[in-house]
């Protein structure tokens, strides 16, 4: 474990200094804390980079994008909708703030995946675009990003913050590793305290103005979009921001409507305002210091909800169907793409599947979808099979 200041800088998998500094496989990463708290204060971005939000538990389409209002009440839930920047479109009551910049995001409305109806197959599709099968762990884009690119002196090319994806339900991956690259590209992640006055350079949020840090919220989700922002902006090139690293015992977008998990009054109490404060907060942010064109910011869980409520007024875990955002990088904002049929259990219009966002994601980072890694020995591996990227989003 490395230090910055005195807050930790972990990695997932117990890498060593030497691994570390040979990670970005283009030229060293030289982690020492002076040189990388420089970096992160340089100013340095200016690559195209990501910001993966995993809205991790699987928010439910009908109370966030895809608001039925004229279904059943079993169906629409319990919910308004509200119109948003975008004629016609209109999104959930509690997401005011997103309503009103609707004019810069891509709504997608027809993600949909076969695999299994468990978190940790849509972790694994969203990040990496394929399942893991028979002992195989493909890489995350970042990991993958890591090893095509250069990074900056003393500035990792992929972050996770605050952590890793813990227990879902399931021992299996979630895609947020570096699989078959190897060690040297894991990617580096920051438990860096909200506000530390303890810090250094990008982690230290004390050196934000104080309606910046407060724009984004209190919360850790909300200090950790803000935390995404620094690292872009220091020249970091992938960052994805675990919104919730477990689905028990906590609230988060897993919305079954007992115990151990969330229900929909947690939605409207706490999930849907803390996505909507630190997610607005967010795009004003990379907008007003001109990081938007190069950055994309995704937004998306691993799968949707029911479309009919179960029998305590929750919704269970449903892949036919979920929505995803994207903003900035090269996309067009103010536009929906795909649509889910009249209870939102299937889609419509131009279903899309995972493997499509993340072909997505590596053409707004300027890197080909369909090239091959080599990786030794005779054996490579393609970034996505039978996907190209979403050519709607840059229209």
């Amino acid at each position: 474990m490395l230090t910055f200041g005195n807050r930790p800088i972990r990695t997932g998998s117990g890498l060593t200094r030497r691994e570390l500094l040979r990670a970005g496989g283009g030229g060293a990463l030289a982690l020492s804390c002076p040189d990388l708290s420089r970096a992160m204060t340089s100013g340095a971005g200016g690559d195209r980079a990501l910001i993966l939000l995993m809205l991790v538990g699987g928010p439910s389409q009908l109370e966030t994008w895809d608001p039925k209002p004229e279904a059943p009440v079993e169906v629409r839930g319990p919910f308004d909708s509200i119109a948003t920047a975008v004629p016609g479109v209109r999104i959930n009551e509690h997401l005011p703030r997103l309503a009103r910049r609707m004019d810069r995001l891509t709504l997608i409305r027809s993600m949909h995946h076969d695999a299994a109806p468990i978190h940790e197959t849509g972790h694994q599709l969203i990040q990496t675009g394929r399942l893991c099968r028979h002992g195989e762990e493909h890489p995350h884009v970042g990991s993958v990003v890591s090893r095509l690119t250069t990074p900056k002196s003393g500035v990792p090319s992929f972050v996770v913050v605050p952590a890793p994806i813990g227990h879902t339900g399931v021992n299996v991956s979630h895609g947020q590793t570096a699989g078959d690259l190897g060690r040297a590209f894991e990617p580096i992640h920051l438990r860096a305290d909200r506000a530390s006055s303890t810090g250094g350079g990008a982690f230290d949020l004390t050196g934000e103005h104080a309606s910046v840090r407060e724009s984004y919220g209190s919360t850790r989700f909300g200090q950790g979009c803000l935390l995404a922002r620094r690292l872009v902006e220091s020249g970091v090139r992938v960052v994805a921001v675990n919104m919730f690293e477990t689905v028990f015992n906590r609230v988060s977008w897993d919305c079954h409507g007992t115990k151990p998990f969330s229900t929909l009054d947690d939605y409207a109490a706490e999930v849907l305002p803390t996505l909507d404060q630190a997610f607005s907060a967010l795009l004003d942010d990379l907008q007003q210091r001109g990081l938007l064109e190069t950055t994309l910011v995704v937004a998306t869980g691993e799968f949707g909800r029911t479309p009919r409520l179960n029998a305590v007024g929750g919704r269970d875990h449903w892949p036919g169907v979920w929505s995803a955002v994207l903003a900035g990088g090269g996309t067009q904002g103010g536009q929906v793409i795909g649509a889910s049929d009249r209870i939102a259990s299937s889609p419509a219009d131009r279903p899309v599947q995972p493997g499509e966002l993340v072909a997505t994601m590596y053409r707004s980072l300027g890197i080909d979808p369909s090239r091959s890694l080599d990786l030794g020995q005779g054996e490579s591996l393609a970034l996505v099979e039978g996907a190209e990227p979403i050519a709607e989003a840059f229209a």
